[in-house]
């Protein structure tokens, strides 16, 4: 009697303990699934897109011997891929798609200006487009700031040539914004836009876009000129320190300036080429841009030889930023674009 008794209380204590073992890990589980619930939780919240954020500063310095070299975003442009000439519209995207180049909006290209410290003088290669193609360029005022510089510090703006996205920078509402500079841009380029009797020159077809620019031109130029510091310049001059170049076709005037430093020789080409992928795949390709198509196409294939020879740096302004580069060929008839490696 007193055994079954005995076992009727060990069963009862072990149907005891193992009912509160099972609340146990019902609870235990339970309190697990909640605070890995809260974290997943919190890791979904902490790892939220970010849609709207901007890139870093839009400056670019780089060492050229015993001169420096900052590249200065103006900001993106995108170009439809009908505005290259002389090539099959599938061969551009054939090109594009290689170089795993976003096509959605067009295609890419930078706006850039390039601000030269050679210790005696600063000088400014282009300037940008300013407010004369909307609110997605116009940065090289504020980068140049945030760069460490003020825009009276700069003494000399040279430009490759007068259109709208190299010389609407230089002012705003009839101001300079570089009150101390004195601007040059070549005689050929400005007796084709300033000379009142060009206009009847240029195609019908084109000329309405022709004073267009004209009127973009004038504005930009007003204040400097008002102050006797706008001048022009012809082949073999030099401006300080800076080798003139005539890379003519883009427009008539176009030129490009060399700059020997005591580490390497740096040309600032201009907009001898748009693209880093089709002109550079194919480099006799013009764009609609050129004024004599023919002409570019032809100073594009000499400089691009000469530049994979010599391996001069390259500053441009519509390569993608900071357009500061080499150019490379390994037959001699179609090219890549070498960024320079990045340097904090």
């Amino acid at each position: 009697m007193q055994n079954s008794i005995g076992h009727a209380k060990t069963k009862l204590r072990i149907s005891t303990f193992i009912r509160m073992l099972m609340t146990l890990l019902r609870s235990t589980v339970i309190a697990t699934s909640l605070v890995f619930g809260t974290i997943s939780t919190l890791q979904a919240a902490s790892l939220s897109m970010q849609t709207s954020q901007k890139q870093v500063a839009g400056y670019y310095q780089y060492q050229a011997g015993n001169v420096q070299i900052t590249a200065l975003l103006d900001g993106t442009n995108f170009m439809s891929p009908t505005l290259f000439k002389d090539i099959p519209q599938q061969q551009v995207h054939d090109i594009l798609k290689k170089y795993y180049a976003d096509q959605e909006k067009g295609v890419q290209t930078s706006v850039n200006a390039f601000l030269v410290n050679t210790g005696k003088s600063l000088v400014l290669v282009d300037s940008g487009a300013a407010s004369c193609f909307g609110a997605h360029l116009g940065s090289v005022l504020t980068n140049l700031k945030a760069a460490g510089y003020q825009p009276e510090q700069v003494d000399t703006i040279l430009l490759t040539h007068l259109h709208p996205d190299h010389v609407c920078g230089i002012s705003k509402n009839g101001t300079a914004n570089f009150p101390n500079a004195t601007v040059y841009a070549s005689q050929d380029e400005a007796n084709y836009w300033l000379d009142a009797k060009q206009a009847s020159k240029v195609p019908e077809a084109k000329r309405a876009g022709y004073l267009g620019t004209v009127e973009k031109i004038k504005a930009a130029l007003a204040p400097y000129q008002a102050k006797q510091r706008f001048k022009t310049y012809k082949l073999g001059d030099e401006i300080q320190g800076f080798k003139v170049i005539s890379t003519a076709g883009h427009t008539p005037g176009h030129f490009s300036y060399t700059l020997k430093t005591d580490g390497e020789t740096v040309v600032f080409i201009g907009d001898i080429v748009h693209s880093h992928t089709v002109q550079f795949d194919r480099p006799k390709t013009a764009i609609e841009y050129d004024i004599n198509p023919q002409q570019a196409v032809q100073t594009r294939l000499k400089q691009f030889a000469d530049f994979a020879k010599n391996g001069q740096t390259i500053a441009a302004p519509h390569l993608p930023f900071p357009g500061i580069g080499h150019v490379y060929s390994a037959d001699g008839k179609s090219y890549q674009w070498i960024p320079v490696h990045f340097k904090d």
